[in-house]
């Protein structure tokens, strides 16, 4: 692939990346702006509690989608691992730095899980790991933590026995590093026992309340 296409499907990857599906759909569906209710976040988690299931649902895999598709895209044109690691963390920073609500975003969660699967599937292996921990203690921040700091750490064991790719390794610890840089306010209440656990909530809890 030419340098220019390079730059192209770099920054495809960030502007879709980028687009803030829970503010879109929560103004289509509802006429609800997700970041004035609940933890005033624009993903999964805050969905569900403002929202219901079924929307969170549609966020999720919108968001994980936009993580996929640009990365796909990006090895059918002919781009090598190097490109496709790049344009993978590209869709986790536009979706955690988005320009169309003034580089502000969700957690990176979901696009990380589209973006990672997309270079090597087997990293949702870790997602059975994620759902436990969700059902035994209810904290979506320790299990997504926790899930996406194993499938970086099983990325690096698999390129150590000489299986997979070193860019895989970067892409899948930075995306590690963005997600734990937008988890550090849930890492504290963590750590001080004041973590949220999942539970729906009312829309009508304006954001700022101590939801998260």
């Amino acid at each position: 692939m030419s340098d220019l296409g390079s730059v192209v499907v770099i920054l495809f990857g960030f502007g879709l990346g980028a687009i803030p599906w829970g503010v879109v759909l929560g103004r289509i569906l509802h006429r609800t702006d997700l970041r004035e209710f609940g933890s005033g976040n624009i993903g999964t988690t805050n969905a569900y509690r403002v929202l219901g299931w079924q929307f969170s649902v549609a966020v999720m895999a919108l968001d994980i989608l936009k993580g996929a598709i640009p990365v796909l895209l990006t090895r059918w044109l002919g781009g090598g691992e190097w490109l496709q690691s790049i344009v993978a963390v590209a869709t986790v920073v536009g979706h955690c730095w988005s320009p169309y609500i003034h580089f502000r975003g969700g957690k990176g969660v979901a696009t990380t899980a589209g973006a990672a699967a997309a270079l090597t599937p087997w990293v949702l292996l870790a997602f059975p790991l994620m759902v436990a921990i969700v059902v035994k203690w209810r904290y979506v921040s320790l299990a997504s933590i926790i899930g996406v700091v194993c499938a970086a750490i099983g990325v690096t064991i698999s390129y150590v026995l000489g299986y997979g790719s070193l860019a895989w390794v970067f892409a899948l610890w930075t995306m590690s590093a963005i997600i734990l840089v937008q988890h550090r306010a849930n890492i504290e209440r963590l750590r001080h026992g004041t973590e949220r656990r999942l539970t729906r909530r009312n829309r009508v809890t304006p954001a700022g309340s101590p939801v998260h």
